[in-house]
């Protein structure tokens, strides 16, 4: 008997286990239910992911990515971008032979089939006025992303820069036209002048519309369609905003090629007051395509001094981490919870700073903000590549046989095979490395961007030798001229010049789109318009790299310019795969952050009343 009581105290032990279990259990799925059904119920209240089904982490580690539509607002806002990058790249593509070549005699325009010109100031002075341009136009939208963000908002913003670079267009009609042009030096004066304002408007235009047109596109959660053919598949709105800047970029490009091809044409055959009044004509659409749809354009309003919370959170993050040895030092900035002890969950009641308006996403948030603009950090190197598009490649084709052909117009060679190949990346290319179940990120992206970049300085550096080779005046090429004083040039075929812009917009493509979608998808909500400042600021740090490298961009130097170029493009591309490979490792997890909250400051929130 006391056996068998034995045996039912095991029993019933053994059944009242199983029963705890089985509570247990039900417990647990009762509570991963709630939590399905929460985060399900806060999509459909969203207005944004009603009725979408989220993947679970099997079927996204498995199912095929793709992207969803893109919305016709995009479209729109594209368009306006399509319109100031004819006036902006119409205008400035014959800024190379309006400052370097002289006035052709008897010209009052500035127009020559032979060579048009105006100032007469050298290929150096070229270099450098094009040079401080391009680094003024991306050094101003910090300010206007400032601005954006703090006080006028996107949308607005873009609406005053516009007028204010419609009024640097005008001032360099001014610069240009008979009765001022034959007076260099007050023609130079204005055109500085032009140039600047035109850079103040555009600034603050770029910092806001690259957002503005992703901003588009509301939906930021993974979610489930099944295909006409029967598969299911997971829309990832990461590809969407990808997809987006692509067709942003085709847009952008296919401004640029028209603007700059019908320029070069106006001022080799009109003058250069026509090569500037038709790029201001155009962008006076501008303000009409926003006005008429800005009705129906998502807009984010300004939310005060966002980046003097972002500093407050870095400067708390940074609180003990410092120490009188450096490797320590090193690690503790670089430690994974650098970012914890700046988040609102840690400081309760009176402990919790006033200024601490925001919650630990928006830390998450800021966090993954700086670490988009520390990926940026090496693309002024890339920049350099690009940049020789805009004045040493425009003047190497002069010194070649152009057969009629303006030598400003192989610079279009560049946007036109971006034109054609976008397209093709985006409905052939990326596809079919997507079926490979290769994830081809963003980082890998910019990583070949930059070689790219590389190989094409290699092949204007080869191109160039031959030039020295094959001029009648050897390594004096660009002022090489007979005893009329016409130019002697290369008997090479100008169109050889062609593998370093096909190489340059393939670099475009997988780099500079890429910082673009990188810059948007990883920026804090409210900071959107500063991260992608950020980006473009890093243009403007390549442009005053570039001065450091005016002295190569003569004669007989020049096969050393792209040499140089070509070998940091290399070098910097292979640093940045290292440095950042474990970002690569994390895309999904910074994309999936949740979005946080952050009020104003209480200073702001007595500002207005």
């Amino acid at each position: 008997m006391a056996g068998l009581q034995t045996d039912d105290a095991v029993f019933a032990g053994y059944a009242e286990a199983e029963r705890d279990q089985y509570i247990l259990e039900k417990k647990l799925g009762a509570l991963e239910h709630d939590h399905v059904v929460s985060e399900a119920a806060s999509h459909e209240l969203d207005g944004i992911h009603d009725g979408l089904e989220f993947p679970t982490e099997e079927e996204r580690d498995t199912l095929r990515r793709v992207s969803d539509n893109i919305p016709w607002n995009s479209y729109l806002i594209a368009f306006v971008e399509l319109c100031e990058r004819f006036s902006y790249y119409g205008a400035t593509v014959v800024f190379t032979n309006f400052i370097q070549q002289p006035l052709p005699a008897g010209s009052k325009t500035g127009a020559s089939v032979k060579q048009p010109g105006a100032l007469g100031l050298g290929q150096q002075a070229s270099t450098g006025l094009s040079t401080f341009n391009s680094f003024w136009v991306y050094v101003i939208p910090l300010f206007g992303a400032y601005l954006a963000d703090t006080r006028w908002g996107r949308f607005k913003t873009v609406c005053i820069s516009v007028v204010v670079a419609l009024i640097g267009h005008v001032l360099l009609i001014v610069s240009s036209v008979p009765g001022v042009i034959e007076h260099s030096h007050g023609a130079l004066a204005c055109f500085v002048i032009a140039i600047i304002i035109m850079g103040l408007g555009t600034g603050g235009f770029k910092a806001n519309i690259s957002p503005l047109v992703a901003e588009q596109y509301r939906r930021s959660k993974l979610f489930i369609k099944t295909t006409k053919s029967g598969e299911r598949v997971i829309v990832d709105p990461g590809m969407t905003t990808a997809r987006i800047y692509m067709y942003f970029y085709l847009f952008i490009n296919v401004g640029s090629l028209i603007g700059q091809i019908g320029m070069a044409y106006s001022e080799k055959y009109v003058g250069y007051w026509l090569a500037y009044a038709l790029p201001t004509i155009l962008f006076c659409l501008c303000p009409f395509v926003l006005w008429f749809g800005h009705k129906q354009y998502v807009t984010s309003p300004p939310q005060g001094s966002v980046l003097g919370q972002a500093l407050r959170i870095w400067r708390l993050a940074l609180k003990g981490r410092f120490s009188f040895n450096p490797v320590k030092t090193y690690r503790n900035l670089c430690a994974p919870d650098f970012w914890e002890q700046a988040k609102p969950s840690n400081y309760k009641g009176e402990d919790r700073p006033r200024w601490m308006t925001f919650d630990d996403q928006w830390v998450d948030e800021v966090k993954r903000g700086i670490k988009a603009c520390s990926v940026f950090m090496y693309f002024p190197i890339y920049w350099l590549t690009y940049n020789q598009l805009n004045n040493n490649l425009t003047s190497q084709a002069a010194t070649m046989s152009t057969h009629g052909v303006p030598n400003d117009v192989l610079s279009n060679l560049d946007p036109f095979a971006l034109i054609i190949c976008i397209p093709i990346f985006d409905v052939v290319i990326y596809p079919a490395i997507a079926r490979t179940g290769f994830k081809f990120t963003p980082l890998k992206k910019i990583t070949l961007g930059f070689f790219m970049g590389a190989a094409a300085m290699v092949w204007a550096a080869v191109l160039q030798h031959y030039i020295y080779k094959t001029n009648p005046c050897g390594y004096q090429a660009a002022s090489c001229q007979d005893a009329n004083g016409d130019p002697l040039v290369s008997p090479l075929n100008v169109w050889i010049q062609t593998g370093s812009y096909v190489l340059i917009a393939f670099s475009e493509i997988l780099a500079s789109i890429t910082g673009l979608e990188y810059a948007f998808t990883k920026a804090p909500k409210n900071m959107r318009s500063l991260v992608m400042a950020v980006f473009l600021f890093m243009s403007a740090l390549a442009s005053a790299l570039g001065e450091a490298f005016v002295s190569l961009s003569t004669d007989p130097l020049l096969v050393w310019n792209y040499g140089v170029m070509g070998v940091l493009a290399f070098i910097a591309g292979t640093i940045f795969w290292f440095q950042f490979r474990h970002l690569d490792q994390q895309e999904d997890e910074l994309n999936a952050i949740d979005e946080g909250h952050m009020a104003p400051p209480p200073a702001l929130e007595s500002e207005k009343h």
